[in-house]
């Protein structure tokens, strides 16, 4: 579906992007996650031709994408972290004005609107304003004016920023059925549950290049981390953190506000070799937890960052 291949672009002395490359296959959740100023809209852009960039190619369901490629732009479908839509216009009128830059036929364009606007579950908001609905609602319409036209490409860009819940569950849920559809979904997120959740494959990007893809159970079995432990309500001076440290297959010990979290190397019975440490010591301690390695493990192993640095 896309490929990348050696992509430079340089805002002046900032190389934004670093010989990128990503190959991204038809019918995939591709999840592309980085901190900010990674490189990700520099990419989604050079992506869509809506910048100019100084080296490279990008190929899009087989054919060089370029600014004028309006054949290949009318198959896909964009929809970016902040709500464009027009505040002058009803939901229902949103749509249809987005719907109709790709789609002329009245007849058709009106049932499109209308499939839109039961996917997203608009049904009752059709004739208020943007400005009248809640954040969720505002970011359902975001997504209905962007697959309105049933691209074969969705590109999402953050579409769950600051939502409750329920609109959450409801944009995840359709999601995966725009894929289920056909649809071939780029997904960036900020959430990594929400990553694990619908994506199929993954790439971390930073400094404007990959450092890392693959599935979530590949990428959890490139790092060191085998094992996170947390301990609540321990208390423990530095002597006890410095035997913490030399336990054996312990890389990484923190200790915060009376909280402690051990990350260990893949090995069997870390977490019994730590408590016979604190009974051992006659350390008391409050809710132990144990788990194994999560994208959020993943992403500050590889890129060294926490995700929303």
């Amino acid at each position: 579906m896309i490929q990348i291949q050696n992509l430079v672009k340089r805002y002046g002395s900032l190389l934004a992007l670093d010989h990128l490359n990503l190959s991204i296959r038809e019918g995939e959740v591709f999840g592309l996650l980085g901190p900010n100023g990674s490189g990700k809209t520099t990419a989604i852009n050079c992506l869509l031709a809506l910048l100019k960039y100084d080296k490279g190619s990008v190929t899009v369901m087989g054919r060089p994408m370029r600014p004028d490629s309006y054949d290949l732009k009318r198959e896909i479908g964009v929809v970016m972290q902040d709500v464009a839509v027009f505040e002058q216009l009803t939901v229902q009128e949103n749509i249809d004005y987005f719907c109709g830059l790709y789609i002329r036929e009245k007849a058709k364009r009106r049932q499109l609107v209308e499939e839109a606007i039961q996917f997203v579950g608009l049904e009752d908001y059709v004739k208020m304003r943007p400005r009248k609905l809640s954040g969720g609602l505002q970011r359902r319409l975001n997504i209905a004016c962007g697959i309105a036209h049933r691209p074969r490409l969705i590109i999402l860009d953050e579409p769950t920023v600051a939502v409750d819940p329920q609109s959450r569950n409801k944009i995840l849920e359709g999601i995966l059925e725009l894929n289920r559809q056909g649809s071939t979904i780029i997904y960036t997120s900020h959430y990594m549950e929400e990553v694990e959740q619908i994506c199929s494959r993954i790439a971390i990007i930073d400094h404007g290049r990959v450092l890392a893809s693959g599935t979530k159970e590949e990428l959890k079995d490139m790092i060191k981390t085998g094992e996170t432990v947390t301990i609540e309500a321990v208390a423990l001076d530095p002597a006890h953190l410095e035997k913490i440290r030399a336990l054996p297959n312990v890389f990484d010990v923190s200790y915060q506000d009376q909280v402690l979290i051990i990350r260990c190397g893949k090995a069997r019975h870390n977490l019994i070799c730590i408590l016979d440490y604190l009974r051992g010591a006659d350390i008391p301690f409050g809710k132990v937890f144990s788990g194994l390695p999560t994208l959020n493990d993943v992403f500050l192993e590889i890129t060294g960052k926490a995700l929303r640095d």
